[in-house]
């Protein structure tokens, strides 16, 4: 039998996923080792203990100045701040590629402008926000909405282009005006792809937050691992950054549970396809 057509069964796709993680382990404990062994008080590479204790002073131990626990204050902080910054994205992406999807005199007037404001670089214009809007939690919000929400608005277009022109066709000749053409055959076919783009879209809106709150915030994730970077606290600094790629793995993976009981039917076609 081909390779390609050799299939890993279930415990071996178990074991197969986990190996570069048990490797990347394995080499980061034995570079600590190494290192820790030359200089017991290096920083670059902290042994276990050291991640114990960082992890129990930042999400177990209340702060002494302000009283409050920090991992878990900037956790609900930048929380708060992507989740609008993606939902208004979200609801702006649908609702403006739905319209140039459908519309050919929308799609004229925007979608050479939203062409052109997907290619400038969002991080280009924080220092423009931050002058505009302030440094509040609006130039945060509004630095993901600009990141992310063009990238959606022309993928909601391309979705729309590729479904069955029949079915447009068809809706018509029953007597569908536009309105119902949108709401009932290309709304719940969008949905579930916006999903997707959602998804894929959830890497740079973190990464749009993050440099937000790095350069002006008081709280947040980004925020603190910039501010004890100044002291090489690397023993706060990586287990922050497992904690942000966890989060934006249960993100997606509530993202795929959520499209697959909604639209069930969507998996199916796929497949087929």
């Amino acid at each position: 039998m081909r390779l390609i057509n050799r299939r890993p069964d279930r415990a071996s796709w178990m074991l197969l996923a986990a190996l570069p993680f048990v490797a990347v382990l394995v080499a980061y404990a034995f570079g600590s080792a190494v290192r820790l062994a030359e200089n017991p008080s290096d920083k670059l590479l902290p042994g276990l203990a050291a991640f114990a204790d960082a992890i129990d002073r930042m999400a177990f131990t209340p702060d002494r100045r302000t009283g409050d626990i920090l991992l878990w204050l900037d956790t609900g902080t930048s929380l708060l701040r992507l989740l609008s910054g993606i939902a208004i994205a979200s609801a702006g992406g649908l609702l403006v590629g739905m319209a140039a999807g459908l519309l050919p005199h929308v799609r004229a007037a925007l979608s050479p402008f939203v062409t052109v404001l997907s290619m400038v670089p969002p991080l280009a214009v924080l220092p423009i926000l931050f002058i505009v809007v302030g440094l509040g939690e609006a130039s945060k919000v509004t630095l993901i909405v600009i990141g992310v929400m063009p990238c959606l608005i022309r993928d909601m277009m391309l979705k729309i282009d590729d479904l069955p022109r029949q079915q447009l066709i068809k809706a018509q000749t029953l007597g569908a005006n536009s309105w119902t053409v949108a709401i009932r055959v290309v709304l719940p076919q969008i949905v579930p792809r916006l999903i997707d783009s959602v998804r894929l879209n959830l890497g740079p809106a973190w990464l749009f937050l993050i440099s937000a709150e790095a350069i002006a915030s008081e709280a947040g994730l980004g925020y603190r691992i910039f501010l004890v970077r100044r002291y090489l606290a690397m023993d706060v600094i990586l287990p922050y950054v497992a904690w942000i790629t966890l989060l934006c793995f249960l993100m997606d993976l509530g993202l795929r549970v959520l499209q697959r009981r909604a639209f069930p039917w969507f998996q199916d076609a796929r497949a087929a396809a």
